[in-house]
């Protein structure tokens, strides 16, 4: 499997410095991955960001190259396949 790249966050600093930097409200920079305006202000205050949100932010505000490769690795992922049925069992 081919490893992800970095995530573009690694703390709430960096988040909140990103989003200042580019001028964005909080509301503005949330809405882009359907969090609210106060679950991201929580997010910028230390509370956990999950990673389904990191990888969100990654694909919405990385470089074009970076969010790419990260798309890359998602869809390469592939579920475990499960075995075949026998003809004629239940379960």
């Amino acid at each position: 499997m081919v490893k992800p790249p970095k995530l573009m966050f690694s703390d709430p600093a960096e988040i909140l410095a990103f989003r200042k930097k580019n001028g964005m409200k909080q509301l503005e920079f949330w809405q882009r991955i359907s969090v609210t305006q106060s679950g991201g202000s929580r997010y910028e205050n230390g509370r956990n960001i999950p990673e389904p949100v990191r990888l969100l932010l990654h694909l919405a505000y990385a470089p074009d190259d970076r969010a790419q490769r990260m798309l890359a690795v998602l869809r390469a992922w592939k579920a475990p396949k499960l075995p075949k049925a026998v003809p004629g069992s239940s379960r």
